[in-house]
């Protein structure tokens, strides 16, 4: 099918529904483990709450994936229901979450969250391949990422932002801040409304063959030997750019389920008070608690909105590359090796880092996210067949979702471990894990991925 070249508010309404998503995630990603420590979680228990992320990526992408691929609807088209379904879901999730009342409960949720979002995430990075010209498809990508920033940044500095306006950090013991309440409420909305705004204002292109893709959807209905099958008949650049997500989303899973306790006690030192260090029933332990308990809300609203540095400065990333690649073409090899590079000199400077400064660190990681969210797929969508693209790209989901397991599983804490006691040690690994992501670009040798390749 020939594909028209699209204008940038086109590609800007198609991919706008990642606005909410990025929302979901950032508050999921930077204050989930606030939530869990708030309710009693040690650090050392929080990778294993965080297992939740990546184990339903792995089942839910290729699911949602294959049966997108082999979705057609005279109004809502291919990809859109699933939008819809998981914003739904999702905005609930959302809502519900800092309410939660124990630790399990919390868990569940993100479970729930985690689940819905992938339902709507996985849909959105096919309908880029879907909707555009080859040439077009490094500068989709990064309008993505560009949107993905603005989500990241504001949503990042959401629970600072509502304190700010007056809402208490404080709160009893076991209860989740109301500032982080109404964050999550807020994040709720947003997801909802920017996923059907992309819904609404974008269309999508029919199966080329209907009676042919009815045909095929009758003939072949086995989705196990049809994953299995495209598992044993990956691309070879498919399994190169795995290497590299594996290191990659090592080290984020890394920062998302341990930079809140790692930076609260190293950079802001005010770590997360342990209940059964205070004798509640003694007034003096029970004011000792509150004051160390709103020093660490207050330190994790600072955390979260110097995350937010890295949404920002991959949207800055993100614009520069849009301006670029709307004429030029780029090497998107190279661009990722570097990006990684200085996303893992950022980890590593959160040794020395200060409050004033940690800033700084986040604005070197962000450059290495804009990447991750981008290069990959756009080397990718470039390798596999269009025909089964959502199935590819629910697959390549799982060297996202695999380090993370393995990271939950006990891998972070035993890595960071070799390398002493102390909470900053898990950036540490977090940063030498990108290192060794950026080096593995140099396995990339397909042209088509590395730059578009005229047809000329």
């Amino acid at each position: 099918m020939k594909k028209r070249i699209l204008g940038f508010w086109e590609i800007w309404n198609m991919s706008f529904g990642f606005l909410g998503i990025q929302f979901g995630f950032a508050l999921q990603g930077g204050f989930m483990s606030r939530i869990f420590q708030t309710l009693g979680a040690g650090k050392d228990e929080i990778p294993l709450l965080w297992i939740a992320a990546p184990l339903t990526g792995l089942l839910v992408q290729p699911i949602i994936g294959y049966m997108s691929d082999r979705t057609w609807h005279s109004r809502f088209g291919r990809r859109r229901p699933y939008f819809l379904i998981g914003a739904i879901l999702s905005s609930i999730a959302l809502f519900f979450v800092p309410y939660s009342p124990a630790l399990w409960v919390a868990a569940g949720f993100l479970w729930i969250l985690d689940a819905s979002i992938n339902v709507s995430m996985e849909p959105f990075r096919a309908l880029v391949a879907d909707k555009l010209h080859e040439s077009q498809r490094t500068y989709g990508f990064v309008v993505q990422t560009l949107i993905i920033g603005i989500g990241t940044w504001v949503a990042s500095n959401l629970p600072w932002l509502v304190s700010k306006m007056g809402v208490s950090d404080s709160a009893d013991l076991g209860v989740v801040p109301d500032s982080v309440k109404v964050a999550f409420a807020i994040g709720a909305f947003v997801f909802l409304l920017s996923i059907l705004y992309t819904v609404f204002t974008t269309t999508e292109y029919p199966p080329e063959d209907m009676e042919a893709f009815e045909r095929e959807k009758k003939e072949k209905n086995s989705f196990v030997s049809d994953i299995i099958n495209n598992v044993g008949n990956m691309p070879i650049t498919m399994k190169k750019l795995g290497v590299i997500q594996f290191f990659s989303w090592f080290a984020f899973f890394t920062m998302w389920s341990l930079a809140n306790p790692a930076l609260t006690e190293h950079v802001f030192e005010t770590p997360a008070p342990v209940e059964a260090n205070f004798d509640m029933s003694m007034p003096a332990d029970k004011e000792a608690y509150d004051i160390a308990n709103t020093a660490f809300q207050k330190s994790s609203n600072l955390v979260g909105s110097a995350m937010g540095v890295y949404g920002l400065s991959s949207m800055a990333f993100a614009l520069l590359l849009v301006l670029y690649t709307s004429k030029r073409r780029i090497n998107r090899k190279y661009v990722h090796m570097f990006s990684l590079f200085l996303g893992g000199a950022g980890f590593l400077f959160m040794n020395y880092a200060s409050p004033e400064s940690l800033k700084y660190c986040f604005l070197l990681i962000g450059l290495a996210w804009g990447s991750i969210l981008s290069m990959p797929y756009a080397m990718l969508s470039s390798s596999v067949d269009p025909k089964r693209m959502g199935m590819f790209m629910g697959i390549f989901n799982m060297f996202i979702v695999i380090p993370q397991i393995i990271a939950a599983l006990g891998g972070i804490n035993f890595v960071s471990g070799l390398l002493g006691e102390q909470a900053i040690n898990a950036m540490t690994v977090a940063g030498l894990s990108l290192v060794i992501a950026g080096l593995c670009n140099l396995l990339i040798t397909n042209k088509s991925a590395i730059s578009y390749q005229s047809e000329n």
